[in-house]
């Protein structure tokens, strides 16, 4: 087993992880996205409670332990983009020294991956999840409000920038022995014909995992619908003729804390329930 919660769905009910909030910064901007900080009531991906300083990580480990002993992985999933932020690898690094025993893993939206991974592999990452929503550069200038390059990249320009970047960082990171997972936000309308195309790419770059997850209408895309489960399930069914998916997501807070399939809670919860 491979004793990840977000890579195996025997794991997902039995082995729980931790998200460090050290990486507030982004790199693109998605029409999708809201970041939110001092949120404590919503639970999704790009919300914590608090962003936290890569010195304090060990401290954060060692109460999330104290409070959820099942504990077997550390990862970084924003509430920005780990790649965007040097402090997610000065975190990884402290708690790769001090618990070498725990897993270590990030999520990243893939445009930064490819130089990234030599440092990647220097703390001990085993586990990547990769944003990739799209293939086509006309579909991907609907999601995609800009990118930052070298220069300040929108439009098709930006996605097929973005999409080089992250089928590039993919198969180098597949090459170097990671566990690459690729999440893919289902937009109806928008990315739906989109999806056998980004399965057949990821897993011909060496993706061994997807996980499509439907949209949670926020930012400019606040006023559209989310995918009914039918619509999901027929996403899920053609994606999965190139690549094994992944179907118990919970779609995570950027401070998760506990064993997904059971009840979870966050690093702000904790930081009153367990004393220092």
């Amino acid at each position: 087993m491979l004793r990840h919660p977000c890579f195996d769905h025997k794991a997902h009910r039995v082995v729980g992880r931790l998200h460090l909030p050290v990486a507030p910064r982004c790199n693109i901007k998605c029409a999708y996205c809201e970041q939110g900080i001092g949120c404590v009531n919503e639970s999704r991906p790009g919300v914590a409670g608090e962003v936290i300083l890569p010195e304090e990580a060990i401290s954060y480990v060692e109460r999330a332990l104290s409070f959820e002993p099942r504990l077997e992985v550390i990862g970084i999933a924003g509430p920005g983009d780990a790649l965007a932020n040097e402090e997610t690898f000065v975190a990884l690094k402290a708690v790769k020294d001090r618990f070498p025993e725990l897993k270590i893993c990030l999520s990243t939206n893939g445009l930064a991956l490819p130089e990234s991974l030599p440092k990647m592999l220097e703390v001990g990452v085993e586990f990547v999840s990769v944003t990739v929503n799209f293939i086509s550069p006309e579909v991907g200038a609907k999601l995609v409000r800009w990118v930052k390059a070298q220069d300040l990249l929108k439009g098709e320009e930006a996605a097929y920038f973005l999409t080089t970047k992250q089928l590039e960082g993919i198969t180098l990171a597949a090459q170097a022995g990671l566990r690459v997972k690729v999440n893919t936000v289902l937009v109806p309308e928008v990315n739906e014909k989109e999806i056998p195309l980004i399965a057949k790419e990821v897993a011909q770059a060496g993706a061994s995992l997807m996980n499509i997850i439907p949209l949670i209408p926020l930012g400019e895309f606040s006023n559209h619908r989310a995918p009914t489960q039918k619509e999901l399930n027929r996403a899920r069914a053609k994606a999965a003729k190139y690549i094994p998916q992944f179907l118990v997501c919970k779609r995570c807070r950027a401070d998760a804390v506990g064993v997904p399939g059971l009840a979870d809670e966050n690093l702000f919860s904790i930081k009153n329930a367990v004393s220092v």
